[in-house]
């Protein structure tokens, strides 16, 4: 599950995507595998139980408070609110350089047609501490 970014002459900018359980307080992924298998592990055994830096648990979440919840449409709470704790994340894979994205652009539309302003999409990219640049220059959904 994700969700698509487009600018306003139909530009892909990116994709967000649920990324699992993050440790927001030491900025680690809770992957066994790290960053880049956090789309690929499975469920079972793949990801420690506990931050493997500083121990602390997993927060419980609800769809109404999850990043998974956020690319469901469950998640209404304001964009850029800071987590802490060992709590869901979203990732961004990038389709254009991010420094053409914020060079004077108007808004960026989600693949539902909601509009964001440079502000509110930087709030978005808060919410993905894990971001790819390798699919830059790429045609992927």
């Amino acid at each position: 599950m994700g969700c698509n970014f487009y600018l306003p002459d139909g530009t892909h900018v990116g994709k967000r995507s649920a990324a699992g359980l993050y440790c927001w307080d030491c900025g680690i992924t809770l992957c066994a595998g790290g960053e880049s298998r956090v789309h690929y592990s499975d469920s079972d055994g793949d990801w420690y139980d506990e931050c493997p830096r500083c121990g602390a648990k997993p927060e419980a979440e609800r769809l109404e408070n999850s990043s998974a919840g956020r690319e469901l449409g469950f998640n209404k709470q304001p964009l850029g609110q800071r987590k802490t704790g060992v709590a869901s994340c979203s990732s961004f894979t990038w389709a254009i350089p991010p420094y053409k994205l914020f060079t004077g652009r108007g808004w960026i539309a989600d693949e539902y047609e909601r509009k964001y302003t440079p502000k509110q999409f930087r709030a978005i990219l808060d919410e993905c501490p894990i971001q790819y640049y390798d699919s830059i220059g790429q045609e992927f959904c």
